[in-house]
């Protein structure tokens, strides 16, 4: 592991925001780790992903850190992490350490990880408020009450523990909810590189592979452009399996005249691109294929119409299924009024999820999708949030049609779902994976080619 060369002035600025909001609540210290690394099996770990929040706030990629951020008479930054270490270094690679950490990324102070428990509470002490992850990792919690009990065992010589806390999630929840226009930079090129995925598994898709082939071939296009990861595991489902929501790529064979489903994203220096794309594995939609991917691709659109400002969050979903249902009703699929099926949920037979969450650092991002700080009973929940321009999320209707007595056969395990990223602008918003085509014709077009 290097030092990455790279501006890390939006870093230090979200820092401050954080800060500033401290001191407007009188001062006070928040206290932030990193993830920490995970056995896969005997002694080989998993791939280390850096905590979303920690990164977001400093820029830092290793393990094994925790910041600490006081607001008082003087703003400090202070960062801990491990100390250089030739021997290890051999093996796992370069550390930072603490005297470059302090240099490159910009943090007023930076000490070994190993002086934490001797340093925390003293840094503790005294502060009238204690910003955390309220009750999110149980061993975080052990540590924290470790050094609160240090705190107050200095209770004699007038030390005292803080007496207000505020949940650090949530603020930085909210922070990361609205992405600044080089966030929404690098997410662009990850939508540009997981588009190109997408068409790769087109053209190459072929009766008789594996789902496991399709899958290598979205990973071949990750990397060799430049991804880091996959945003998260590749969903490549063909037939019935398309029918399984959370279906992962497996050893089932692609059939003449099957569909198959592909929900996958790459990762690009910490932020997310989330596509499906759903088409024929012999290039060519089927009468019934092509009707209910019609109808999914006209729900898409009808939410894509409302994802502007100053339209509630759940506006869009609404829009979905109201498309959706009547086309169900058209089909033969449901029976009744468009109405009474939407009222009595019929429609969540063939389609159960919503139509999008916020994408950013994490492909389920962080962020309310009700009003915060709105007045709210058990009865009367607080309003769904109004979008605004910097929010990006994502548009993904589908229907899913297992075997049933009442279900007309023809349309028999057809699971589809098409889905796009959408970065709200002042006016509407821009689909940033349409790389990849979504129109029928289009698809079939590139898959003979």
């Amino acid at each position: 592991m290097s030092i990455p060369a790279q501006d890390f002035s939006p870093f230090t600025a979200r820092r401050a925001r954080v800060l500033d909001t401290l001191r407007s609540q009188g001062g006070g210290i928040a206290i932030l780790a990193t993830s920490p690394e995970v056995v896969r099996n005997r002694d080989a770990e998993y791939d280390y992903r850096h905590d979303s929040d920690f990164y977001y706030l400093t820029g830092f990629h290793e393990p094994q850190a925790w910041l600490v951020l006081i607001a008082g008479d003087t703003d400090r930054s202070i960062l801990f992490c491990r100390s250089k270490n030739l021997e290890r270094e051999i093996w796992d690679g370069l550390r930072v350490g603490p005297d470059a950490a302090k240099e490159v990324y910009g943090f007023d102070a930076a000490y070994p990880v190993d002086q934490l428990d001797a340093e925390l509470p003293k840094l503790i002490a005294n502060q009238p408020l204690l910003c955390t992850p309220l009750a999110s990792d149980a061993t975080f919690d052990r540590r924290l009450r470790t050094w609160l009990d240090a705190v107050r065992g200095l209770g004699r010589s007038g030390a005292l523990i803080p007496l207000r806390t505020l949940d650090l999630r949530s603020l930085l929840a909210e922070m990361r909810l609205f992405k600044d226009a080089s966030e929404i930079a690098i997410m662009k090129r990850a939508a540009e590189i997981s588009a190109g995925a997408h068409v790769r598994a087109m053209q190459r898709t072929r009766p008789g592979m594996h789902e496991y082939e399709v899958e290598a071939e979205l990973l071949h296009e990750f990397r060799r452009h430049g991804a880091q990861a996959v945003a998260y595991n590749s969903i490549v489902a063909t037939g019935a399996n398309a029918c399984v929501l959370h279906y992962r790529a497996g050893d089932a064979i692609l059939s003449d005249g099957d569909l198959v489903l592909i929900d996958a994203g790459c990762e690009v220096d910490s932020y997310a691109s989330d596509i499906t794309r759903t088409y024929p594995v012999n290039g060519r939609f089927t009468g019934p294929q092509r009707a209910l991917y019609d109808l999914t691709v006209a729900a898409q659109d009808a939410a894509a119409a409302l994802t502007r400002p100053g339209v509630r969050w759940n506006e869009g979903h609404e829009a979905a299924v109201r498309v959706l249902a009547q086309g169900m009703i058209d089909e033969g699929l449901l029976t009744g009024s468009l109405d009474g099926v939407i009222e009595s949920q019929q429609y969540s037979r063939f389609y159960m999820h919503r139509t999008g969450h916020w994408l950013g650092m994490d492909v389920h991002d962080v962020g309310d999708y009700r009003e915060p700080g709105a007045p709210h009973t058990a009865d009367a929940p607080r309003p769904w949030r109004k979008l605004e321009a910097g929010m990006v999320l994502t548009i993904e209707p589908g229907i899913y049609v297992r075997p049933g007595d009442d279900v007309p056969e023809a349309f028999w395990n057809i699971g589809i779902r098409t889905e796009d990223d959408a970065v709200v602008t002042p006016d509407g918003c821009e689909l940033i994976t349409r790389g990849v085509p979504v129109d029928a014709g289009e698809i079939e077009a590139l898959m003979r080619g």
